[in-house]
Parts: C-alpha cells; sequence; structure tokens
C-alpha cells in the first residue's frame, strides 16, 4: 500500500503525534526515524544496558502504548508501517488498531501493508526471514463532530512506525483526560500477550480499560528477568499502583538459581522503594505451568508448536528454580518486608489467577489462549482492583 506520509488532503490536516496536545502514552521514546518516529517502551538511558536484540526487539513491541488526545474531527487517519513478528508455524495475523472513542471500543482496524519478520523458533538465527512491505492507511469516520477523548491502541505484535496522524482541516484538537489511576506493570511474554489478535485481547488492557486506570506495560516477552534498571525505570515512573508478575522468564531461561533468585527480587522492591516508598506494590508469582512445576528450565520451543523443559545432571544445575519453588520465595520475601514495616507490599498466588485446573487453557504448554487470558484478567482485577485488594479505590 502506497504511503501518504507527508501529503494533507484539502479536507484533513497533519497533526504531530511528538508534541502536546498528542501524547503516545505508555512509551517512553520515541525513535526517530527517516519515516516518522517508533514507540519503545523503556528510556533512552537504558539503551548501553539492554542485553540483546531480542529484548530490545520487545521494547519495540507497544503492548499497552496508545495514540491518546481529544478532538471534534468525525474523521481521524493514521499512517503506519508495521513490522509484524511472526512465528512459523503459526497463524499469520495482521496487526489490528482499536481506537476507543469516550472510552467505547469502536471497530477493529486492520494493517494490511507493512513488514514482517518470520522467525522458526527450532533452527535459531538461521530460522530468521524478513519480508519487507509498505506504510498502511487506517480510517475512523463517522465518530461525530463533538468533542470527544480519542485512543487508539497499537498492536501487541508488531512495531510501529507511525508516519503520519489527521484530523479534520477545521477540527479542534486538545490534550486527551488522563483516568485518576495510574497503573504500573511488570511482566513476561504472559502480560505482553503478543500471541493475541487485537490490543484490547491482551488481559492488561482489558484490566485497565474495566477498571478505569492509566496502564503502563512493561509486559516483555521473555525479558523480566529483574534487570536492576527495570527497578530504577519502575521507580522512577509516577504510579498510584504497581504490580510485578515475577517468575517464568527466569525458569524459561534458566537465568537464575535459588542463590541469586531472593536477592535479585529485593533488588527490585529497593530500587522502587527508593523512588516510591508508600506505593501499593502487588507482587504474583507464576501461573501454572505444567512442564516446570516441579522441574528446572530452561524452556525451548518444540516442534509441535508447544514448548518442553531440557533435562541436565544436577551437578551442573545446582539449586535450580523450579515454579512451586519460586511461589514459596515470593511469599516470603513480602512477608518478611510487610513485617519489617512494608504495610503497602503484597502477594497474589499465581496459583490463584491461573491453576492446574486451568491448564487445558495453555495452547502451547506455557501461554494461555485467548480465553484464557481473559479468565486471568478477570482474576486478577478481582484480586488487585476488587472489594478488598490491595488497589480497591472503595
Amino acid at each position: 500500500m502506497r504511503s501518504t506520509f507527508g501529503r494533507m488532503s484539502s479536507s484533513l490536516r497533519e497533526v504531530a503525534v511528538d508534541a502536546l496536545p498528542v501524547e503516545v502514552r505508555g512509551a517512553f521514546e520515541l525513535d526517530r526515524t527517516p519515516g516518522g518516529v517508533l514507540p519503545r517502551r523503556l528510556p533512552a538511558w537504558t539503551r548501553p544496558q539492554i542485553p540483546d536484540l531480542f529484548m530490545n526487539t520487545m521494547i519495540a513491541l507497544p503492548s499497552g502504548v496508545r495514540i491518546a488526545f481529544s478532538t471534534s474531527s468525525p474523521v481521524v487517519e493514521l499512517t503506519v508501517h508495521t513490522r509484524t513478528l511472526h512465528t512459523v508455524g503459526s497463524e499469520l495475523r495482521l496487526p489490528i488498531f482499536q481506537m476507543t472513542v469516550d472510552g467505547a471500543v469502536q471497530p477493529d482496524v486492520v494493517a494490511e501493508g507493512g513488514s514482517f519478520v518470520h522467525i522458526d523458533r527450532t533452527k535459531g538465527p538461521e530460522g530468521i526471514t524478513f519480508e519487507n512491505g509498505g506504510p498502511s492507511t487506517l480510517t475512523w469516520a463517522g465518530l461525530g463532530d463533538h468533542h470527544k477523548a480519542i485512543e487508539i491502541w497499537l498492536p501487541t505484535n508488531a512495531s510501529v512506525e507511525i508516519q503520519a496522524l489527521r484530523v479534520a482541516a477545521g477540527a479542534e484538537v486538545t490534550e486527551a483526560p488522563r483516568k485518576p489511576v495510574r497503573w504500573t506493570h511488570y511482566g513476561s511474554s504472559i502480560s505482553h500477550c503478543m500471541d493475541v489478535d487485537r490490543p484490547f485481547d491482551a488481559w492488561p488492557a482489558q484490566v485497565a480499560q474495566r477498571a478505569g486506570v492509566e496502564l503502563t506495560s512493561f509486559g516483555l516477552a521473555g525479558q523480566c528477568q529483574l534487570d536492576p534498571f527495570m527497578g530504577r525505570v519502575i521507580g522512577a515512573h509516577p504510579a498510584d499502583v504497581i504490580s510485578l508478575k515475577l517468575g517464568i522468564n527466569l525458569v524459561n531461561a534458566n537465568s537464575m538459581n535459588q542463590r541469586t533468585f531472593t536477592p535479585a527480587v529485593h533488588g527490585l522492591l529497593d530500587s522502587i522503594r527508593d523512588r516510591q516508598p508508600t506505593t501499593p506494590v502487588l507482587i504474583s508469582s507464576p501461573i501454572f505451568c505444567p512442564m516446570a512445576e516441579d522441574h528446572p528450565g530452561p524452556t525451548v520451543p518444540h516442534a509441535d508448536g508447544g514448548f518442553t523443559v531440557v533435562g541436565a545432571p544436577a551437578e551442573v544445575r545446582p539449586f535450580p528454580l523450579t515454579l512451586q519453588w519460586i511461589r514459596g520465595a515470593l511469599d516470603f520475601i513480602v512477608t518478611s518486608r510487610r513485617e519489617a514495616g512494608d504495610a503497602n507490599l503484597h502477594y497474589v498466588d499465581g496459583l490463584s489467577l491461573f491453576g492446574e485446573a486451568d491448564q487445558h487453557l495453555l495452547y502451547d504448554r506455557l501461554h494461555p489462549s485467548p480465553e484464557g487470558y481473559a479468565l486471568l484478567g478477570r482474576r486478577f482485577e478481582a484480586a488487585a482492583f476488587g472489594p478488598g485488594g490491595p488497589f480497591s479505590r472503595g
């Protein structure tokens, strides 16, 4: 599809996305590209500390990111160049953008152009191929000429170069109102949800929409590794409530053991508490994963599209992490810190959010299906934001 970047019709005018009144919420940096800007979910100062290309790629996948503004325009156009990650053997899902108007979700709009990165997880670096494409122009019409709050939620499975945002030539554009509660969430691919069809199929987005809170998502597939800089990023970002869904990626990558795990969690919390000493923080342990409950990682992709754990002698994997051990450790960490005076630190057992009875909803033995994500979201919302929950406003 041919780009319309740099051109303006007589009935539409272009609005800058990198300056007020438009905001790209959930992004910490807008990387300037030859065609526009590309949202990234970590601040620029973290770049020298990002360990590899995989994490850098996840930062550019805009799960939870949305373009926010208010306008009287009856039509909104957005020109984008998407780069979609596709796992070979799975369905190729084109990126879907979802708009809300005063909180009401509008019909899906699909970006049919764009580029693709095809990844065969069983072949390592040799299994990555590229397919180049062009920009797409997305249109939402019939929005009415009244002043309204607009949010355009970006896909979870594709990086998005924003090339142009347009509204009606005579329409007013102002800042969109912010929701009263700011929620920061840190987690793994199960929080990133890059395997869903739509932005609002991701359970953190569902929870934010229903609870009426302003989401900042650090759901980073494979990258919830307790990196020291993440504690500083989360602590420096103003929030009213913070949730940390910890553990599964450390087993997936076999990146820590029992000796290093507990100090790393304390270090993450210390960095957050240095900046936000009293903000309610909810730690969630891992949801059920049958292969890693009592067996250490790493987990690796299998030819059938699922995942399995790698066996190894105990001598080469001393004091390994399992999900059962992690749940006990996180419970103990929270209890000990509460006894030391942190009354605003809380714990929820991941099995209460998605347990053994729900494992039929793990489509690859690791990640929930859309039905599973929705179930997880409802249970998390009740545990965190519901009556008596640590994030309850009642």
